[in-house]
């Protein structure tokens, strides 16, 4: 039987190989938890790759802030909000934020997750197959389009003529 003092054995059992600044684990595992119902059934949508075949991820971080959701293969964020969040100047830098890591940000309201889920997942998959390219701001939807590189863009002017 090992001894557990300065034996080598679990002593690295603190210690991980993770580049995420420590706690963000955590705190991204508290999020997902606390969710709210909205979330939780976008989630039952976009998990498993079950949306156009996309990969989402859950509470992603991005810099000091978590996203809702993310497809980093299309650099989309995707937040579920209550309307406490309207106007949020908060929400606005976090979305300045994240535009300049380089990611668009997709804004839907919680009634619309809860009430219509098959237009707010069609919508969805407009985005991510690069049917909307400019921003939108409506009362019930609000898209921030971050192109990736003027060549991506002029391609997909070109496909959709």
């Amino acid at each position: 039987m090992a001894l557990r003092s300065s034996d080598g054995v679990g002593e690295a059992v603190g210690k991980t190989r993770s580049r995420r600044k420590a706690g963000t684990t955590q705190r991204a595992r508290k999020l997902r938890q606390a969710g709210n119902q909205a979330e939780a059934l976008l989630w039952l949508e976009l998990k498993a790759r079950k949306l156009g075949g996309y990969r989402f991820t859950r509470q992603f971080s991005i810099g000091p802030f978590f996203a809702d959701f993310a497809c980093r293969e299309k650099w989309l964020v995707v937040e579920v909000d209550g309307h406490q969040h309207a106007g949020s100047s908060y929400d606005r830098r976090r979305d300045d934020f994240m535009r300049a890591q380089g990611y668009s940000i997709l804004r839907l309201w919680n009634h619309d997750v809860l009430k219509h889920r098959t237009s707010v997942c069609e919508t969805l998959l407009a985005v991510l197959y690069g049917r909307l390219a400019e921003n939108i701001a409506v009362s019930d939807l609000r898209f921030v389009f971050t192109p990736r590189s003027l060549d991506s863009i002029s391609s997909k002017t070109e496909l959709s003529s």
